[in-house]
């Protein structure tokens, strides 16, 4: 199965946080088929530059570029985020990993234990 990478899976690596070396191999395992949404990577850059980690931004989007593929939610799909988000009780970031999770028949790799609540509904897998 495929799976859509969370947002934190990428920080903890580029951040170099405790689970670093887990969030490494598991990318590693899944070369060739690793998914993001533009939302993380629009999360990944404004993170990165705020904390003016220039170099590691220019790597990470060099390196996401060339081995991932990079998913947008349809537009026509925003209109279930408030009505998802509200019946979850899951905010936007993970509202929106959600669907587009749901749209591309994916799973999720995540930290994120939020995730718990749709693991009915999608795939989760925890790190």
């Amino acid at each position: 199965m495929a799976f859509l990478f969370d947002t934190n899976i990428f920080l903890e690596i580029l951040l170099d946080q405790g689970k670093k070396e887990i969030c490494k191999s598991t990318l590693n395992n899944n070369f060739g088929n690793i998914f993001l949404s533009d939302f993380s990577l629009h999360s990944i850059g404004i993170i990165l530059l705020k904390l003016k980690k220039i170099k590691v931004l220019d790597q990470f989007l060099k390196d996401i570029l060339t081995h991932s593929s990079i998913l947008s939610l349809p537009k026509e799909k925003y209109s279930e985020i408030i009505t998802f988000a509200l019946k979850n009780k899951l905010d936007f970031d993970d509202t929106y990993q959600a669907l587009i999770a749901i749209e591309f028949q994916i799973g999720i790799i995540t930290m994120d234990k939020d995730f718990a609540k749709i693991s009915k509904v999608v795939p989760i897998n925890f790190i």
